[in-house]
């Protein structure tokens, strides 16, 4: 037990701070279970199941400047991605993960007791970043669908409101928003932050207003379409303003050489990479449609490369659990809105019909696919 004396050092405001729910580690699966790494299929957090493209194997292995810190300004990849983008260089800062990009936003943004709007259910980091910067934390709740009430959103905004999270598409739930109320919301004048982390996934985008409004920020990252989770690189687009702060106040070598390496073969490689986004997006179509014609749940179209499912009869956790058991990893989310929900992620055609095949005789249904 913590002596009571010890906890004075800490923040109050941090002595009951939960952690964010990562993933289930394949290693831990691999104990508990007895399963080989080979059979365990992991489609709980929305990585690409094609793994990065070759050219980055061998961009890493003949790299040479391992030993040599990487470049602060970030010039090739920032140049890389505004062709890639079609945006200003200027307009571009990197980070580690989109991840450490939110932290940043809100240390440059936020003073202790300003007000960020969050419209869960959605991506944790949101909340979780916020109340690091002792910002106060205003949740305007998805509908049913998940989509969000634009006047809902407005009716929340006052002189205290600094910042307006909008995952888009949205994590979990994998639906996009409109645009003219992503628009009405901007006319505000409120900073919004737009998380495109599935862009490639979905085709839709703002990037280009950010020349047309200076409260616009967007968010992207390598994890998702380009593989390269482990390797913890995202990119932001920002008013050259903002981009300027930002490139003072990050850690000054905040993307490794590897991070950067691999990014820049990505990018060189893009051809390739969205190719196999067309083979995500087909069987992310397909594993819709299987799932749709289980009776024991109701999957949710999305966007991404992910499907949020409904249990009708609850027990999601006990799908979950049987499904670990298994060696087939998804997220169950234990949370308000989302007590009955799991979140497959799409793998590929082979790993896909395995899992469905399991969920169906976990809920005892008999349905010919």
């Amino acid at each position: 037990m913590d002596d009571p004396g010890s906890l004075n050092r800490i923040r109050t405001d941090l002595r009951e701070f939960a952690s964010y729910s990562a993933h289930t580690s394949p290693d831990l699966m691999k104990k508990k279970f007895g399963l080989s790494l080979d059979e365990i299929i992991k489609l709980d957090a929305n990585e690409n199941p094609y793994g990065c493209s070759p050219r980055v194997i061998e961009s890493l292995e003949n790299c040479d400047s391992y030993s040599i810190y990487p470049d602060a300004a970030q010039s090739e990849l920032r140049q890389k991605l505004s062709l890639y983008t079609s945006m200003p260089k200027e307009c571009i800062v990197c980070g580690a993960g989109s991840d450490q990009l939110i932290d940043l936003i809100l240390r440059l943004t936020i003073n202790p007791g300003d007000e960020i709007i969050n419209l869960p259910p959605t991506f944790g980091m949101y909340s979780f970043y916020a109340k690091l910067s002792r910002a106060v934390i205003v949740e305007v709740d998805r509908k049913e669908d998940f989509s969000f009430d634009c006047a809902e959103v407005l009716n929340h905004i006052n002189p205290r409101t600094r910042l307006i999270f909008l995952a888009n598409p949205n994590n979990p739930s994998g639906n996009t928003a409109p645009k003219q109320d992503i628009q009405v919301i901007l006319e505000t004048g409120v900073l919004v932050v737009v998380d495109e982390a599935y862009y490639e996934f979905c085709g839709e985008t703002v990037a280009p207003w950010v020349e047309r409004y200076d409260n616009l920020v967007v968010l992207r990252t390598f994890s998702k379409w380009a593989g390269l989770a482990g390797l913890r690189v995202g990119y932001g687009i920002f008013p050259q303003y903002m981009a300027d702060y930002l490139m003072r106040i990050k850690d000054p070598y905040a993307i490794t050489v590897a991070g950067q390496t691999a990014a820049i073969a990505s990018l060189e490689d893009k051809e390739l990479l969205l190719q196999r986004i067309e083979s995500i997006i087909f069987e992310r179509e397909r594993l819709f449609g299987k799932l749709s014609i289980l009776e024991g749940l109701t999957p949710t179209p999305s966007k991404a490369n992910f499907i949020l499912c409904r249990l009708h009869n609850g027990g999601a956790a006990h799908v979950t659990e049987q499904l670990k058991q298994r060696g087939i990893l998804v997220r169950y989310f234990n949370t308000p809105g989302l007590r009955d929900y799991f979140r497959i992620s799409v793998g590929r055609p082979e790993q896909n019909d395995i899992a469905l095949e399991s969920i169906r005789e976990i809920l005892g249904e008999d349905t010919q696919w």
